[in-house]
């Protein structure tokens, strides 16, 4: 069994001055923590991947193709591989659980 702790998770990311921290790898999966801070950039490009997006916390917009929603703690949202999708509105600081499949490359 592998466990994680979110405030681990986040102290980790922080440390590493990235946005984006992978903590879990396997064969057919890839679990990371996304960090945006209110009023920030959102910089992805579509990835070769499917994705799945859970909100741990803050409050944001996001726009996945041509359709836009608002997301907030306990939201979840697919992302087809491909696909231009992006985070914007980011009202307050976002911290997003990201499952890609298969890996992320």
């Amino acid at each position: 069994m592998k466990a994680f702790r979110l405030d681990e998770l986040e102290a980790e990311r922080a440390a590493n001055e990235g946005a984006y921290l992978q903590f879990l790898r396997e064969r057919n999966m890839s679990v990371g923590l996304y960090a945006l801070n209110a009023g920030e950039h959102d910089p992805q490009k579509p990835h070769g991947q499917d994705e799945v997006y859970f909100v741990v916390s803050g409050r944001a917009s996001i726009t996945v193709g041509l359709e836009t929603t608002q997301v907030a703690r306990g939201s979840v949202v697919y992302v087809p591989a491909g696909v231009a999708h992006k985070f914007h509105h980011i009202s307050e600081d976002l911290r997003v659980l990201v499952v890609f499949s298969p890996p992320e490359a």
